[in-house]
């Protein structure tokens, strides 16, 4: 069966996000602190690097598998994603990682939008 044009651009959109959040978690500042010791932010950076494979395997469940529920757990960390940042923006102002994360919100809503909306909603499995 041939994949929706609606599904593939939620797959690609999402993967592209991913890989900007994996981008992000790269140039994040690991300088220590009093707050944050060295292991506290080698700890932080394996799970922020887990949890992007997670979200990696969720949107393979989605888009290849036909699963529905992944895109409602993705739709759930985006706005996890969308308050952390604006708290972070709030604390910091923009700078280049909050910048790479804006654009991964904004490319994970549109893929979302496209894996409910169009070819897309007869796609996924309940």
């Amino acid at each position: 069966m041939t994949v929706p044009k609606n599904v593939l651009r939620f797959e690609v959109l999402l993967y592209t996000s991913l890989i900007l959040d994996a981008l992000s978690v790269a140039f994040q500042d690991r300088t220590p602190t009093t707050d944050m010791t060295e292991q506290m932010i080698t700890v932080a950076t394996v799970i922020a690097g887990g949890l992007i494979l997670l979200l990696v395997y969720f949107v393979y469940l989605a888009a290849q598998r036909r699963k529905n529920w992944p895109r409602w757990v993705l739709a759930a960390a985006l706005i996890f994603s969308v308050v952390s940042l604006w708290q972070v923006i709030g604390d910091n102002g923009v700078e280049f990682d909050s910048g790479i994360e804006i654009m991964s919100c904004i490319l994970t809503a549109a893929g979302l939008y496209f894996s409910f909306t169009g070819d897309a909603q007869g796609w996924f499995n309940a």
